[in-house]
């Protein structure tokens, strides 16, 4: 099956689940993240929308994403 940015996220088939922050648990809104079997990609998801599309992502870009997020870069669109 071939994966492709934009495509249906819960035709994404992958050994990992779904993951997303405990802090929005029961909120019904978050972004859900999920490993793929190739190591290498990360596919997004709005957990509003389960069947809506996916991102991917490689795992670099993850790790800069995450960093920004540790440092304070994105603080500004959560307010």
């Amino acid at each position: 099956m071939e994966i492709f940015n934009g495509m249906a996220a819960d035709g994404i088939e992958a050994a990992a689940p779904w993951q997303k922050a405990q802090l929005s648990v029961g909120t019904g809104s978050c972004v859900e993240f999920r490993a793929l079997d190739d190591g290498e990609t990360v596919a997004v998801r709005n957990s509003r929308f389960p069947g809506g599309p996916a991102l991917l992502f490689t795992r670099s870009e993850v790790e800069a994403m995450l960093d920004g997020a540790r440092n304070g870069e994105f603080d500004h669109l959560a307010r």
